[in-house]
């Protein structure tokens, strides 16, 4: 009888433990490949460490060089927050607006928005980096269509002035993630309101303005935030495509932790501008966080707020 309720015992406690081992390999990664990185970067940052041997505290030497010696950190600054304020607003319309056409029911749609989805798959590898360098090179696609119209070649990679808003173009290009979003949230938009709206007298943009848009900010704000982490992050495009020239024109913030930390070896350096990126992009989230309660609209049983 003992051991009837012992094994009776035992098989519950397992039971509360069967979750944990499911996701014991996430787990796992998690603490190994994200969260160590993390705490072991910050103690870094307050250290000289070349990667191999063992880091020398030197306090917060490290930051005071940032803030007042390296001129090259301001310029990568200046030059990711432009990235960002082209290639963040951009992506969001455009996926906006290829959302809303494959919204439409067609005959085929599904064949489109497994095509349009295509560039979010393939976007970020270094192939389709080093395709985008083709196509706007000087003699590259790009610039030969362009001829047909009598305008000569455009130096989409080697202007200082256009360089930069070309990389944007390839962030642009990788809508397909933010465009299954928005798809989702249209279709979650009553068609009772179009339809009120329409016998009102109301015009498919005012529809839009007062409509679509106010009942999707939630998405909005979430493919925002989403899209802003990830244009602050930016490597790929920049390293392989203009290495961060001409003029560093193109130098991201991240090209500058690489060359710190892989091209000088100072990991230490490397791991204090890390965790100032990370300010900076907790910066800007909790701002748009702050101001969403200006433009963000929730139905909550039919109330909004």
């Amino acid at each position: 009888m003992k051991d009837k309720k012992f094994n009776k015992f035992n098989r519950k406690s397992l039971r509360h433990y069967e979750g944990l081992f499911y996701i014991a390999p996430w787990l796992v990664g998690f603490l190994l490949l994200q969260l160590y990185p993390f705490m072991a970067s910050l103690y870094y940052s307050f250290t000289d460490f070349a990667m191999v041997g063992t880091p020398k505290w030197v306090g917060l030497a490290n930051f005071v060089t940032i803030f007042t010696r390296d001129r090259d950190v301001w310029n990568s600054l200046k030059v990711t927050l432009i990235y960002v304020l082209i290639a963040v607003p951009l992506k969001l319309a455009f996926a906006l607006f290829i959302a809303m056409l494959l919204n439409l029911k067609v005959k085929g749609i599904g064949i489109f928005r497994t095509v349009y989805y295509l560039p979010s798959i393939l976007g970020g590898s270094v192939a389709i980096a080093v395709l985008w360098r083709f196509l706007f090179s000087r003699d590259g696609t790009i610039n030969s269509m362009l001829s047909w119209f009598g305008i000569g070649p455009v130096g989409w990679l080697s202007s200082p002035k256009l360089a930069l808003f070309t990389l944007s173009l390839l962030a642009v290009w990788q809508f397909g993630s933010s465009m299954v979003v928005f798809l989702s949230a249209l279709k979650n938009v009553p068609a009772e309101l179009y339809e009120s709206a329409r016998v009102d007298g109301a015009t498919s943009v005012r529809c839009f303005w007062t409509i679509t848009i106010p009942l999707i900010t939630p998405t909005i704000l979430f493919n925002m935030v989403m899209q802003l982490v990830s244009a602050f992050q930016e490597f790929t495009g920049a390293f392989v495509i203009t290495g961060g020239g001409p003029m560093k024109a193109t130098y991201l913030y991240i090209l500058k932790i690489y060359d710190e930390a892989f091209k000088y070896y100072k990991m230490g350096y490397a791991s204090a501008l890390s965790w100032i990126l990370f300010g900076i992009m907790m910066v800007f989230t909790l701002v748009i966080f702050r101001t969403s309660n200006l433009w963000v609209f929730y139905n909550d049983g039919g109330d909004s707020k």
